[in-house]
């Protein structure tokens, strides 16, 4: 942690970039289709997380995790059985997150527009950013989570279908 702390925060502008990339490759085909995400993880290769870090991660609802670390850091991928899918890292900045999502979309051919954006009001050091987009016969709610701080932190990117 203190590593982070010394480090530019444009060190952890890849992490943000993958964190996008994870995204735009599971989330937004998948949102809406648990079992077609699931299957997407498998042929990505993308080992399951075992209870309790299943749990965790969900929060206690029903699904599945998958661990998607690699060499830029450490990544997980939700699906939960309702169809919500979630990409999750533990270091990525708030803008390069915010910039890394937009460009990603952008890059995709999906239109967006960002709808909401306020710090949590329990918690003022997460920052939420929701966006409507639609793209490809697809609609959907995107919610970027991240912590305003300035050490790169947690970040979540979560699709939901409109």
């Amino acid at each position: 942690m203190l590593l982070a702390a010394l480090l530019p925060a444009t060190a952890f502008a890849g992490t943000a970039e993958e964190l996008s990339g994870l995204f735009s490759q599971s989330c937004l085909p998948y949102a809406g289709q648990p079992a077609a995400l699931r299957q997407w993880a498998g042929r990505a290769n993308l080992p399951e997380v075992p209870d309790p870090a299943r749990a965790a991660f969900l929060d206690g609802a029903p699904g599945k995790v998958f661990d998607a670390s690699n060499a830029a850091g450490k990544f997980a991928l939700l699906s939960s059985d309702d169809g919500i899918c979630a990409v999750v890292t533990d270091k990525a900045g708030d803008r390069e997150t915010a910039r890394a999502l937009e460009q990603a979309l952008g890059h995709a051919g999906i239109k967006f527009r960002l709808v909401i954006e306020r710090d949590d009001k329990l918690n003022p050091r997460l920052h939420h950013r929701e966006y409507l987009a639609s793209g490809t016969g697809r609609a959907w709610r995107i919610l970027a989570a991240t912590v305003r701080d300035s050490a790169p932190g947690q970040a979540m990117l979560t699709a939901a279908p409109e």
